[in-house]
């Protein structure tokens, strides 16, 4: 059976860059055709081999970065201000993408609305534990504090 290298994710057969043994068939009439793999020489090995520690280089260092980021959010106090009756209850609420634009005005950090974690909009005036994910894994807590206009 020959050997291809996988260019793409391919289910049931193995994930990007593994070296795997597949029919003829099925490497000539489908995987290249389609781009997901190419036949394996001993250079197209070590050209994947190359490409494999590049991109975990790359994620180990889009992780440490990641890190970092968290790090400054968790000592990151944002001040959100906000229209409020007498009683503290708010004029509208305050959702993720108030936080998030609050987040990037403080720190300039671009975070996607849908990484904040709020169980629901933030609807009274006080403080809170508002969780960030910003990367796959890595979570911060950043201390936001609605106040009253």
């Amino acid at each position: 059976m020959p050997q291809a290298i996988l260019l793409q994710d391919v289910e049931n057969v193995g994930e990007q860059g593994t070296v795997v043994e597949v029919s003829k068939g099925y490497l000539r009439n489908y995987l290249i055709p389609r781009k997901l793999a190419q036949p394996a020489t001993k250079s197209s090995v070590a050209a994947a081999e190359r490409r494999r520690q590049s991109l975990d280089r790359a994620a180990a260092e889009a992780t440490q970065r990641a890190e970092q980021s968290a790090e400054l959010l968790n000592k990151t106090v944002l001040t959100i201000a906000h229209q409020a009756g007498e009683d503290g209850r708010l004029f509208g609420s305050v959702t993720s993408q108030d936080i998030v634009d609050a987040i990037k005005e403080a720190r300039g950090l671009t975070i996607d609305r849908r990484k904040v974690h709020l169980d629901e909009p933030i609807r009274t005036v006080g403080t809170r534990m508002v969780t960030v994910e910003v990367s796959d894994g890595v979570l911060a807590n950043v201390k936001t504090m609605v106040v009253e206009q």
